[in-house]
């Protein structure tokens, strides 16, 4: 399963970071897009808008507001699932998600890799 973390961070202390590491060792692919492209440890972090193909999840690392510009990348996308991390909860984002089909969840991804629930 494909999982594309929007809001990456080459920073260890940073959730993004914490959240592609776990993902990682839980088996998932990682993509991983951010405001500059970086090469470091195992990891690219990309940036601008690259088209990844079968992406099952996109789980937010990105205030409401920094969210704006890709909303319609996102949907672009079509993955099956959009997590809004804590911090990250955008109600007229999540509502056009849904008319996409596309299910806008509101969870932690470290919480629901931790408890077997991704």
């Amino acid at each position: 399963m494909k999982t594309l973390v929007i809001g990456a961070s080459h920073k260890p202390e940073r959730y993004s970071y914490k959240a592609m590491n776990m993902l990682k060792a839980h088996g998932h692919t990682v993509e991983a897009l951010g405001r500059r492209a970086r090469h470091f440890e195992d990891w690219t972090i990309d940036e601008g808008k690259p088209h990844y193909e079968s992406v099952d999840t996109v789980t937010l690392y990105l205030n409401p507001k920094n969210q704006q510009e890709y909303y319609q990348y996102i949907k672009d996308l079509q993955p099956r699932r959009v997590i809004f991390n804590p911090g990250t909860e955008n109600a007229p984002f999540e509502q056009a998600l849904a008319k996409e089909g596309i299910l806008a969840e509101r969870a932690c991804t470290l919480v629901l890799l931790s408890t077997g629930q991704f």
